[in-house]
């Protein structure tokens, strides 16, 4: 406890779903001590240049201007907290595999430091017992009795990051404690952080909770993209085709089609439980199958690019194409896992001219190689625009008709199905 008597609580890494944990603690009283192991990390938090919408930075500063959010490479400092929740990335590599190289240094750091009547919440989206294996087994390996000595629980996050509507303090959280006073007191923690808490029985159930939760999105957003070819290919809108059906009050969820899938959660989590699976020698086909199209689609939309190009008389190689938007989502500056990223990746190895523009995203790294943004003015020239992500706020520029020669479009937004129709002039 801190002199106020308010709890101290460490939160160990400041990503994307870290620092608005941290926050979401301060605002609900607590002190907080921010730790990483990235000093560029560290030195953008304090300089408040991170991307946050506007008034979350305003509260980032005063947060940090108060003291209530200390930032620290000290992992000695994890020491001095009642509670310490666990906030790194848990991404995929190349071949999707679980890269678990930051979730084992943070866990390994988290158990050194351990002292008794601390609480450690494990908020990372991962397999299906490694709060235990990663928590309460080394802790147990020093000598405490978890639930007696240290509480350990899982508490998946739930940030949407850019979504003024779902921040934290929004949105209901689940909570597993490996025993009773375990989750006891986890939630409360966590209490006046959330809209609510729903308690489960383990941290199990609250681990395959959330593959649950990012599972369906991502199957659901696969079966939508393949919905989206299909209707094409019959010459039907998409967009009105969901529509209708989304008028429908019980048994229908909308998802609409894209370019692909960004981020660190439906791209990636997903395959943690696939990985797991193959090492029993379990499956999932159905998520296999659509985890398969989520990966695929990048190269689907290069496919339809170089098809677009093709009808006008015009080869890959050497055309001239604009992305609007490489963020992997509207409103954030985050090109984690983006789509766009391949796409841009896969026109420039097949000889294609590839330009982009993005308000949000300055720079981008292609192959090694540093990319910036270009004005608007530069889709002018190209042979064809892929609209790719739309931020708040912007308009249709892309569709204004200059002359005759204007470039085609391949809005993969599906905001409007006249520009699923080629333009041919």
């Amino acid at each position: 406890m801190d002199r106020s008597g308010n709890a101290v609580v460490a939160v160990v890494g400041l990503g994307y779903v870290g620092i608005p944990t941290a926050m979401s603690l301060v605002a609900a009283g607590h002190r907080v001590i921010g730790f990483d192991v990235a000093v560029e990390r560290l030195t953008n938090i304090a300089d408040a240049n991170i991307d946050l919408p506007p008034a979350d930075l305003a509260r980032l500063r005063t947060d940090l201007d108060s003291g209530l959010l200390e930032l620290t490479l000290d992992a000695n400092q994890i020491r001095e907290a009642d509670t310490v929740i666990v906030c790194v990335p848990t991404p995929v590599d190349e071949s999707q595999a679980p890269d678990l190289t930051a979730l084992h240094s943070a866990c390994t750091t988290v158990v050194a430091q351990a002292r008794g009547g601390q609480s450690i919440i494990l908020t990372s989206t991962t397999y299906v017992g490694c709060t235990r294996e990663l928590l309460v087994d080394p802790l147990t390996d020093r000598g405490f009795a978890v639930g007696q000595d240290v509480f350990v629980a899982f508490s998946p996050e739930r940030i949407d990051p850019g979504v003024t509507g779902h921040s934290p303090t929004a949105t209901p959280r689940v909570v597993g404690g490996v025993t009773p006073s375990c989750t006891h007191h986890a939630a409360d923690t966590l209490a006046a952080t959330a809209a609510e808490l729903h308690e489960v029985s383990s941290p199990e159930v609250a681990e395959m909770a959330k593959l649950l939760e990012n599972t369906f999105r991502a199957v659901n957003i696969a079966f939508a993209n393949e919905f989206a070819e299909v209707a094409e290919s019959m010459g039907l809108p998409i967009t009105e085709i969901i529509d209708a059906a989304a008028t429908k009050p019980y048994g229908f969820m909308k998802f609409t089609p894209g370019p692909g899938v960004g981020g660190h959660c439906i791209p990636c989590d997903p395959h943690y439980l696939l990985w797991q699976l193959r090492r029993t020698r379990g499956s999932a086909p159905i998520t296999e199958a659509a985890m398969t199209g989520i990966v695929q689609r990048p190269s689907a939309i290069v496919s339809k690019i170089r098809a677009r190009l093709a009808d006008a008389g015009r080869p890959l190689a050497g055309s001239r194409v604009h992305i609007v938007g490489v963020a992997y989502k509207p409103g954030v500056a985050d090109v984690r896992e983006s789509p766009a990223l391949e796409i841009i990746a896969d026109l420039t190895r097949a000889g294609a001219m590839v330009t982009y523009s993005d308000a949000y995203v300055p720079a981008i790294t292609i192959d090694g190689q540093r990319v910036p943004t270009s004005s608007s003015e530069a889709a002018e020239s190209a042979d064809l625009i892929l609209v790719h992500t739309v931020h708040p706020g912007e308009t249709d520029w892309w569709t204004s008709d200059h002359d005759t020669d204007r470039p085609q479009v391949l809005d993969m937004t599906f905001r409007s199905e006249a520009r699923l129709i080629p333009d041919m002039h």
